[in-house]
């Protein structure tokens, strides 16, 4: 996956009263090597966004609050919602994922990431009893139709929209007040969103062929019992690469415009 450590692009447009615009600061948790933000980083960094890459896997620290910060993306991984004692920066960042959802920061989980919004929030995940791995057919649902990320996924919503899946957990129950936006055959949660402006989804919008590729090589051993030749799944997820880059492409440009525009007006007082 692509590293978007401490990035930025130009294309941020400018403020109203022609000052500068403020670069956003997103905070990125990454929970494995190989798991970055790929796709959806690239897409969110052309918009001029800093992406602050924490890698608590190797080392780095997470901050204790998200003062300085005007998002938050936490990424997916292997361990579970409720691995602490494999993965000891789990309790905080569910942590900062409740201060982020009572703040409704712009927020977006991604898989483990999502789980971990689940759990931090009052929710519960369990192990599915129908693991999803490789293209699968994500199908929005009517409260879709209002919401500013999924919405315009709902035009086909009859034959949905194909997404690359890799999780072996599920939601078993939602948080309070969540609102369920996708789901799929085997998993009927596939996004959700809390308040206006705090999303989970438990799909790799972030994932393309060259990171399918090696996530297949690394769980090889754990594919075919589930009926997945490697070697298919990657062949899948290179005939689809198109559609993905445009749906979750699209879909990580609305998110920053979210981000963007609750910047602009906390800076104006809006």
């Amino acid at each position: 996956m692509n590293d978007a450590r401490q990035h930025t692009a130009p294309g941020t447009p400018a403020t109203r009263g022609g000052e500068p615009p403020r670069t956003a600061n997103v905070l990125v948790v990454e929970h494995e090597d190989g798991t970055g933000p790929g796709l959806f980083g690239e897409r969110i960094a052309a918009h001029g966004f800093r992406l602050d890459l924490r890698r608590p896997w190797k080392g780095d620290e997470l901050p204790d609050d998200l003062t300085g910060f005007d998002a938050l993306l936490v990424l997916g991984g292997t361990p579970g919602p409720y691995d602490d004692a494999t993965s000891p920066w789990l309790p905080h960042t569910r942590t900062l994922l409740r201060q982020a959802t009572a703040a409704d920061l712009p927020t977006f989980g991604i898989c483990l990431g999502a789980e971990l919004l689940t759990v931090a929030c009052g929710g519960s995940v369990r192990h599915a009893e129908h693991p999803e791995v490789g293209p699968v057919t994500v199908t929005t649902t009517a409260a879709a139709g209002t919401d500013r990320l999924f919405a315009p996924l709902t035009v086909d919503a009859e034959h949905g929209t194909p997404a690359v899946q890799w999780h072996w957990e599920e939601t078993e129950s939602l948080p309070p007040g969540a609102v369920v936006l996708a789901g799929s055959e085997h998993c009927a949660v596939q996004a959700y969103r809390l308040g206006e402006h705090v999303w989970a989804v438990q799909f790799h919008p972030e994932v393309l062929t060259d990171a399918a590729r090696e996530w297949a090589s690394h769980d090889e051993g754990q594919l075919p019992p589930l009926g997945i030749d490697p070697a298919v799944l990657v062949a899948e997820v290179a005939a689809i690469e198109p559609r993905l880059r445009a749906d979750w492409g699209a879909l990580a440009d609305r998110w920053a415009a979210v981000v963007t525009d609750r910047l602009a007006g906390a800076g104006t007082g809006d």
